[in-house]
């Protein structure tokens, strides 16, 4: 353990803890009220929201993930790069429409919308659970992150559990206090901790290995001795597998909870638009970040088995000790940020629609934040049960399903945004089918990957899924709608799709 790197690494953690917890005196409101707790009040602006939304999507686990799959599989791993920049046309058409709903009508969760739209509980709860499901061993994931910063900085074992735990108490504390408002001015601090430890890392590292040219060389040849071999170069028998891989998690991006908390957390459907526009900037760094995994592999570093250490030991490798405090502290921090919003998020779609729902119709609008604020910090403690108790190998499977369950909720969310068409029914259904479709192609390869091969094309069975789903939908709709079957009243306008701004005191549930 070296003690510069340390004290760098503990002066801006505890820095970032203060900010955590001064958050809730930032447009002090009644935080005791769902929206102003889990929404920060619906008030971020263009440059708040474009650091707490690239904070809440380029996690941690980003930085370790992305360069480990490059560090062991080569060219694969840059397909991150490509879907973080496809899915923002997408959010620039949709998300303003979706926000704009959301503000007329009072809602908070993805779930008060569905429910609103086709009058249907078990829509509304299909995409509860969904989505509740799915964060927790994402939260479990940035903790594999901050793992990985603890071992290589030099806790040992039992001292890197303890600092983990702390870690976290501190998050689920000033989550409590602050809501959304903590990993918002948190994410100010961690986006450019980030950026300049990946602009650095992209200038520095390349000069002392020789250039570009050579580490791709020198990496390449690697690659290709591995078992099984691979390359810095997509082998034709790939192409499948990383399209529908890049696709399906574009698509999947901005339908978790937390991106959705943190989209509607925003003032105007402006700052979305805009916001679209100027997010591909992550995209640059992430191309720098993925490009470390093959810097690691061309400096010789020695993961022992873990890839998830390539990048910590590259930093520890190369970089001076006072930086790779920094570094570290970079990438600790930039678990905080989206594990906070994926426990608010989680809260709010507990209390809003599950408990509230059908445990305490008439519970006042103070307990249902309280209920919220309970299981955010529950979910938090579960995402740490999942890293300390359970191998991280299976917490990274059950990740693998978190993208496949979430595609499956587009249907409903997308399909409702611009038709009453679709059957609510056939939505449910063709949802059920896709989740069971999901999740049995991925166990029918001990949850090891999420590529599976259909009628001999490799994919993300993610899209398989979703196409089953879409198939499913559009046959049912057809029948229901031709039998005459109820479709449930909407309480939506056609002018609350357009809605800007101005308050509403419309209270959901």
């Amino acid at each position: 353990m070296n003690a510069t790197a340390v004290i760098i690494f503990l002066i801006l953690f505890v820095f970032v803890t203060v900010l955590g917890f001064y958050a809730s005196r930032w447009h002090k409101a009644d935080l005791s009220q769902l929206a102003e707790w889990g929404l920060a009040g619906r008030r971020l602006g263009t440059l708040l929201a474009w650091f707490l939304i690239g904070g809440d999507l380029y996690t941690a686990y980003t930085f370790i993930a992305v360069p480990a799959l490059a560090y062991g599989s080569g060219a694969l791993g840059f397909f991150a790069v490509p879907y973080t920049i496809v899915i923002y046309p997408f959010i620039f058409m949709v998300f303003p429409r979706f926000w704009s709903v959301a503000k007329a009508k009072g809602y908070i969760t993805a779930s008060d919308y569905v429910k609103g739209r086709f009058e249907s509980r078990g829509l509304a709860l299909a995409v509860a659970v969904t989505g509740i499901i799915a964060t927790m061993p994402y939260i479990a994931l940035q903790l594999v992150g901050m793992q990985a910063v603890l071992q290589t900085i030099g806790f040992g074992a039992s001292g890197g559990a303890a600092a983990l735990i702390l870690a976290f108490l501190v998050v689920a504390f000033y989550t409590w206090t602050s809501g959304l408002r903590a990993p918002t001015m948190v994410a100010v601090v961690k986006d450019t901790l980030i950026y300049i430890t990946v602009i650095v890392a992209v200038i520095a590292i390349p000069t002392a290995l020789g250039g570009f040219g050579h580490i791709f060389q020198v990496a390449n040849a690697k690659l290709a001795a591995g078992t099984p071999p691979h390359s810095v170069i997509l082998s034709p028998g790939l192409y499948t597998a990383y399209g529908t891989l890049a696709l399906g998690s574009a698509l999947a991006l901005f339908f978790y909870p937390h991106a959705i908390t943190a989209m509607f957390a925003t003032k105007s459907r402006q700052v979305i638009r805009r916001n679209a526009a100027f997010l591909p900037l992550y995209s640059l760094m992430l191309g720098g970040i993925a490009l470390l995994g093959i810097m690691a592999l061309a400096a010789g570093v020695n993961v022992h088995g873990d890839s998830n250490l390539a990048v910590p030991l590259l930093f520890e490798q190369q970089f001076p000790q006072w930086f790779v405090g920094f570094s570290f502290a970079a990438i600790f921090i930039g678990a905080l940020v989206p594990a906070a919003i994926m426990s608010i998020a989680a809260g709010s779609l507990f209390s809003r629609n599950i408990y509230k729902e059908y445990f305490a119709r008439r519970e006042s609008p103070r307990t249902e934040a309280t209920v919220a604020k309970i299981v955010s910090v529950c979910v938090t403690m579960l995402g740490l049960v999942f890293v300390l108790v359970i191998p991280v190998q299976y917490s990274i499977y059950l990740q693998t399903l978190g993208g496949i369950m979430i595609l499956q909720t587009i249907m409903i969310i997308v399909g409702g945004l611009y038709t009453r068409w679709f059957h609510r029914t056939a939505l449910l259904i063709g949802w059920a089918v896709g989740e069971i479709i999901g999740i049995a192609m991925t166990a029918s390869i001990g949850f090891k990957s999420s590529i599976v091969p259909l009628f001999g094309v490799p994919g993300y069975a993610g899209i398989w899924a979703l196409i089953a789903n879409i198939i499913v939908v559009l046959l049912l709709t057809l029948i229901f709608n031709a039998a005459k079957l109820h479709n449930g009243n909407d309480e939506t306008a056609a002018a609350d799709y357009a809605f800007e701004e101005g308050p509403t005191e419309v209270t959901v549930g």
